[in-house]
């Protein structure tokens, strides 16, 4: 049977969810949480993700995401594989973790995504590990990590701040959100229901209108697909390499590097330097940057880039900085 096509656009939002394979208590061995919170923050800064809430279960894990370039599956291909390998790497173990493909629910902008936020930061309270009114101290969600003064960049309050009363990003604010969460836990299961019943379920969270809008996008997406297997074209692959293409481009002008004059030597280091700023912010692979920029073997490319990163002292320039900025942005507003 065919996998459901994964609508995938610039600017979309998602309910991502996935299990332990057989339920199994995947994330319960000390540091497996910890290191899948280090793979993820890894994933949203590699592929320029904004992550509106997460939270990290025993046995699961929701990602409430939204992705500036339509490369969910990339990233998520990336994060459960890396998590996985360091997984069983560190356990001695074998065979796959997750219990399968992730599920992954389009989220509506606005209300709909922050309602998606609560309930996912409601999570450890659902489960009976903590009551409401100790939900700050849960370590293992974005909540705990919005409240500190060293976050990721990748963390975005807004929404969960907007969609709880418009309240502001301050120690009192993050107050004020801990004790709305509380209330909604006090909910009746009625009302309860209403508010948080269809959150997981289903394929798509939101208004009719948004719901209307994505069945005919799906429909055009099949048949771009059906199209595009028929002929035999490698569109999505043409289309992320124009991507890559215009990021390159942009680095390149920020960095005062000239690709039209790259120096011969493959590990030169305009090119190492234009290789690791791209791979600071873009799903892009070490073969097209091998081929792109001559610089051999795509396990080269890997090699040169972690040295530049061991030295550490090209990463705190502010030019690169700059670049990597222009690198992490998305090339187009319009879906794709």
């Amino acid at each position: 049977m065919a996998r459901k096509i994964r609508l995938e656009f610039p600017g979309a939002c998602y309910h991502v969810i996935n299990r332990g394979n057989y339920r199994r208590d995947l994330f319960a061995p000390k540091g497996a949480a910890e290191a899948f919170e280090r793979c993820l923050f890894e994933a949203a800064e590699k592929f320029g993700w904004r992550l509106h809430a997460f939270v990290i279960m025993r046995n699961h894990f929701h990602l409430a995401v939204e992705t500036p370039e339509p490369n969910l599956s990339t990233g998520m291909k990336w994060l459960q594989g890396t998590w996985a390998m360091r997984f069983n790497r560190f356990r001695a173990e074998t065979g796959r973790p997750f219990q399968g493909r992730y599920k992954a629910l389009h989220v509506e902008p606005g209300e709909a995504l922050g309602q998606v936020c609560h309930y996912i930061h409601l999570n450890p309270v659902r489960a009976k590990v903590l009551p409401a009114d100790r939900i700050g101290e849960y370590l293992r969600s974005s909540l705990a990590w919005f409240q500190r003064k060293d976050r990721p960049a990748c963390l975005m309050p807004d929404t969960v701040l907007a969609e709880s009363g418009r309240l502001a990003d301050t120690a009192a604010g993050w107050r004020n959100y801990t004790g709305y969460l509380a209330a909604l836990a006090e909910e009746d299961a009625k009302r309860k229901e209403e508010r948080f019943g269809r959150l997981s379920r289903g394929w798509s969270v939101g208004s009719e209108g948004f719901k209307q809008a994505l069945t005919k996008d799906l429909s055009l997406a099949a048949k771009d697909l059906e199209r595009a297997q028929m002929l035999g074209t490698g569109a999505v692959k043409e289309w992320r390499e124009r991507q890559w293409e215009q990021k390159l481009r942009a680095a390149a002008g920020s960095l005062g590097i000239n690709l039209a004059r790259l120096p011969g030597q493959r590990s030169a280091p305009e090119k190492v330097r234009l290789a690791a700023v791209m791979k600071s912010g873009s799903s892009v692979s070490n073969g097209w940057l091998a081929r792109r920029l001559d610089m051999g073997q795509p396990a080269s490319v890997s090699q040169y880039v972690r040295r530049f990163h061991l030295a550490r002292s090209g990463e705190r320039d502010a030019r690169f900085q700059r670049a990597a900025a222009k690198v992490r942005a998305p090339v187009s507003r319009g879906r794709s």
